[in-house]
């Protein structure tokens, strides 16, 4: 984001003179196949992945010195190169706004040749599979494995990305921890605020309640820390969507802007921190982003289920599902689902409909099956089923627009899924605790129902943000109330 926010600026003078400079200092890498060039992308949107790497490297796979690595903070390195901020930023063809979207690092996933595992675990696995495969080949050079496995592992992370969130990744731009420590030094810091006082020693997080500036090791720590938080990666995600949104205003501050100190200061950072896809004429994409400000750029996170779900090899993970996941791009997007897919075609006569209670909430199955009835559909069993979270319309095989229909109908995004135990024309409805802290039949499905993924109480009131913004948690899911983060003021959070 500071990239993009440091090349939305004046194309002229000094200014424009530094942005050559930075884009002939820039390091690239060869991760999409795609393009990524002048044109813009063939869907009418551009999706960009933004990766933030727990790597003890510069951009061009250099390991740190010992003294940069004290100054960080940064901890014991375990060997694995995780990805432990993911944000898949989309902008429309007009660039009139941002919606960037965060994608927890502990999502259970599939990642394509490995199996399923937490996302963030991707980039290292498609990382290591390459190591090993150039070392075979009697390839020596340390820098050319580091570069030639970190680009393999890019490939991996985005077909997973692309395989969860059925978008086609049209940029690429990764940045390092120094990058985090560096940028913030280079432009005076970041406007953050906490609902609480925290100390926490293992990301050596320690600042007071409030609106306070943080910057290099303290700004790495502020976007590190997720013990001791009250929703652990979730608020991690949320204070990295602030910082984020701190860094985009700070950066297309007149203030930084009219410094060329500041300037000179930034592009050096990037320019050691911050890795591109090659062919991406960020140029020109700047031209397409000129109207963006902040209150242009907003943060959302994506559904998810449990935040402890058992998974075979890798302990505790966060359950999302991808067709709710895609489903939820959609409508950040402003993507209408066509009529045929969302079951527009089939009679609700013809499909039975089971309605089991899994939310443990009296009378819910009979209230929402005797609504469905309403509304054509022919009853099916009513009964209770084994507690769970998430709300799921479930079909017999190959007949996925029944199950849509009975979706759209229950008035929200509810994730549809096959059973091969289901007669032809039947459906089970599944209603889980999401379901019912909703309210059944909630009317519109503006908002996706179901998988609520960030929830908190505001903060106090003399811990509001200077724009009145307070406690809000990047409105993944979320009733409604409180709007997305962005970068227009300062929020207070977790």
């Amino acid at each position: 984001m500071g990239l993009v926010a440091a090349l939305v600026l004046s194309m002229s003078g000094y200014v424009w003179a530094t942005m050559q400079g930075l884009v002939s200092g820039l390091v690239v890498a060869d991760v999409i196949d795609k393009g990524g060039g002048e044109e813009l992308p063939a869907d009418g949107a551009r999706d960009i992945m933004l990766v933030g790497l727990d790597s003890r490297t510069d951009a061009n796979g250099k390991p740190l010195s010992k003294a940069m690595l004290k100054e960080l903070r940064a901890g014991k390195n375990d060997g694995e190169l995780n990805t432990d901020t993911l944000i898949l930023l989309h902008i429309p063809n007009d660039g009139s706004k941002a919606v960037a979207i965060s994608l927890p690092r502990d999502s259970y996933v599939d990642i394509p040749g490995f199996g399923q595992h937490k996302i963030n675990s991707a980039y290292a696995r498609g990382k290591a599979a390459e190591r090993q495969r150039l070392q075979a080949d009697g390839v020596t050079d340390t820098t050319e494995v580091e570069q030639r496995s970190n680009q393999e592992g890019a490939k991996t992370l985005l077909a997973t990305v692309e395989a969860l969130t059925g978008r086609t990744i049209d940029n690429f731009a990764s940045i390092n921890l120094m990058g985090f420590y560096d940028i913030t030094k280079a432009i005076g810091g970041i406007d953050v605020c906490l609902n609480n006082a925290v100390s926490e020693i293992k990301s050596h997080a320690d600042f007071p309640a409030g609106r306070q500036t943080i910057s290099g090791a303290d700004a790495l720590a502020f976007v590190r820390q997720r013990h001791g938080l009250p929703r652990g990666d979730l608020d991690r995600v949320v204070r990295q969507q602030v910082f984020m949104a701190g860094l985009a205003r700070k950066t297309l501050s007149a203030g930084t802007l009219s410094n060329p100190g500041k300037l000179n200061d930034l592009m050096d950072s990037i320019k050691k921190s911050v890795v591109l896809n090659k062919g991406w004429d960020i140029v020109d994409f700047a031209r397409q982003m000129s109207g963006l400000t902040g209150g242009q750029i907003q943060f959302n996170t994506i559904p998810v289920g449990s935040l402890a779900l058992r998974t075979p090899e890798d302990g505790a993970a966060v359950e999302v599902d991808p067709a709710e996941v895609r489903r939820f791009i959609a409508e950040l997007s402003g993507e209408q689902t066509s009529d045929k897919a969302a079951g527009g075609d089939e009679d609700p006569a013809q499909i039975t409909v089971n309605v089991l209670n899994a939310a443990g909430v009296d009378g819910l199955a009979a209230t929402v099956s005797d609504d469905l009835v309403n509304e054509g559909f022919t009853q099916g069993r009513v009964d209770n089923a084994e507690a769970r979270q998430i709300t799921v319309v479930r079909h017999a095989p190959d007949e996925e627009s029944k199950a849509k229909a009975v979706a759209a109908a229950l008035g929200s995004n509810i994730a549809t899924e096959p059973d091969s135990a289901l007669a032809s024309g039947e459906v089970t409805v599944l209603l889980g605790s999401d379901f019912s802290a909703n309210g059944a039949m909630a009317g519109g499905g503006s908002q996706p129902q179901g998988k609520q993924a960030q929830q908190q109480e505001p903060a106090p009131p003399d811990q509001q943000g200077q724009d009145g913004q307070q406690g809000q948690t990047g409105g993944a899911g979320g009733d409604g109330a409180k709007p997305p983060i962005t970068a227009k003021g300062v929020t207070c959070v977790n």
